[in-house]
């Protein structure tokens, strides 16, 4: 019974996610908060709603009750409620967290928080006994659980969107490994690949990112749920069944840090910064290679936009803006870095300002990915053009070099010889494959009628025959070998 209400409770936790906010007037009744104890005059009401969090936390509203759930779950088995109590909380919290589902939740800027709504929401339900769901902790350590279970799921969703992309990688890649492109350094042409071996450069770059989010996802699931405020509770909790109830690996070994580490929110957002980079790098090439300059690519239209007042433009809008986004997860990432520098231990009440940055990249990171995973299959590659590019830039000189030194001639006197073949090769406007037998042979001895074997772009790629170069061969059994790692 216990498992079926922590599950019904984690059913619909992205739902919310982009649900619309609703608040209700500002409160203003002193007694309306549910720590006013202590105070003589209400909360003046630029600071409640300068203070208040509910217009943005909601986000966390159903990971907070599934916390909620299993905190009471763990009272009644220390014996702190009984089962009667807990009986009416656990309803209580399933009625309160459909209402949220459903966006029927009325929720109130004068209670501040989703936890202090919730609970508030409880109490009007089932009365006094929903008090008691708060004995043995603090809001402190209720956020700091509700986050982490968040960004877990968050973390997952994000590891489906990466290998959603890389299937579409293999799957683009699995049909151009003969495909000739340009290999590029400083943009200028540097050797012959394949385009399969160009795409698997950007399967390896986010297998990488991949990797990146699962590591952190083990640093994310660990349990602060226990360290009350700071300093523990005197009530005889269960923080290992707490843990297994919300499948948690483990639990914090330190009160003070439990309640203030926000580590695992900078490192998934330092990870996102990565994966980020990683797509822009890619949305740069995609842009210039959609251009009429390079002519490599082509995307279809319902992944690009016109102009209002140039008739045939077709913007490649997409990579643009996933191009754009980076920076913004790069300012997360630099916020929360200088939310967190200054403060001393334990909870501070700047670490509200850690959701706003950390749920927008969420949102930045999943919706970029959405847009690649989306838009790769659909990329329709311009075989004539990216081939006829390698064929401009001398691409096989590297080649000719290799040829000569496995000839006897020094790798520094290959490269002059070379050199000056280009420079030939330039003047009469001729590839290095279609100068006169002659002509080759003036500048070396050495080079035999063999040697067109070596220069044609074909015979560069087939002859990098080794794991991780562009032999054809060798390409397909990378994405071989990929498909496993990602199944």
């Amino acid at each position: 019974m216990v498992s079926n209400s922590l599950i019904a409770t984690n059913q619909c936790h992205t739902a919310i996610i982009a649900a619309p906010i609703h608040v209700s007037h500002l409160l203003s009744d002193k007694n309306d908060k549910l720590w006013d104890g202590r105070f003589t005059e209400a909360t003046d009401a630029f600071v409640e709603s300068f203070t208040a969090s509910i217009e943005f936390d909601q986000v966390l509203a159903l990971y907070d009750i599934e916390g909620s759930i299993a905190h009471a779950t763990m009272l009644a088995s220390v014996g702190v409620l009984t089962d009667n109590e807990l009986g009416q909380i656990r309803e209580g919290l399933k009625v309160i967290g459909d209402e949220i589902r459903t966006d029927q939740f009325k929720w109130s800027v004068a209670l501040e928080d989703i936890h202090m709504n919730v609970e508030k929401a409880l109490t009007d339900r089932i009365g006094e006994v929903g008090k008691k769901l708060h004995t043995g902790r603090s809001r402190n350590d209720q956020v700091a659980t509700d986050i982490r279970l968040y960004l877990r799921d968050m973390i997952d969703q994000v590891c489906t969107g990466i290998r959603r992309t890389q299937e579409g990688i293999l799957n683009l890649a699995a049909g151009e490994t003969e495909t000739i492109m340009p290999g590029f350094t400083h943009l200028q042409v540097a050797q012959p690949i394949s385009f399969a071996h160009h795409l698997m450069a950007w399967f390896e770059m986010i297998e990488r990112d991949h990797a990146r989010f699962l590591d952190c996802r083990k640093r994310v699931n660990t349990l602060p749920l226990g360290a009350a405020a700071l300093a523990g509770t005197t009530y005889p909790i269960d923080r290992q069944m707490t843990a297994e109830l919300l499948g948690f690996d483990s639990v914090s070994e330190n009160s003070l840090d439990a309640v203030s580490d926000r580590d695992f929110a900078i490192e998934f957002c330092a990870d996102a910064s990565l994966l980020l980079m990683h797509l822009s790098r890619w949305a740069e090439e995609m842009i210039l290679w959609t251009s009429p300059q390079f002519g490599f690519i082509e995307l279809p239209d319902r992944f690009c936009t016109g102009s209002s007042i140039m008739p045939q433009k077709k913007n490649p809008d997409v990579p643009e803006l996933v191009r754009g986004k980076t920076g913004r997860v790069f300012g997360s990432l630099m916020s929360l870095l200088t939310l967190m520098k200054g403060q001393p231990l334990a909870y501070n009440k700047d670490n509200q300002e850690d959701k706003e940055p950390l749920f927008d990249t969420v949102n930045t990171v999943l919706g970029c990915l959405t847009a690649f995973a989306d838009m790769i299959p659909a990329i329709m590659p311009q075989r004539d053009a990216m081939r006829a590019a390698t064929l401009k830039g001398y691409a096989t000189a590297t080649d000719l070099a290799d040829y000569l030194v496995k000839k006897g001639l020094p790798f520094r006197d290959a490269h002059d010889v070379v050199g000056k073949l280009v420079a030939q090769g330039i003047e009469s406007g001729l590839d290095l494959s279609e100068l006169p037998l002659d002509q080759l042979t003036s500048a070396s001895n050495l080079i035999e009628q063999d040697v067109f074997d070596v220069l044609t772009l074909e015979g560069s790629l087939s002859a990098r025959d080794h794991i991780g170069g562009t032999a054809p061969g060798q390409v397909t059994d990378a994405i071989a070998r990929a498909r496993k790692r990602i199944s």
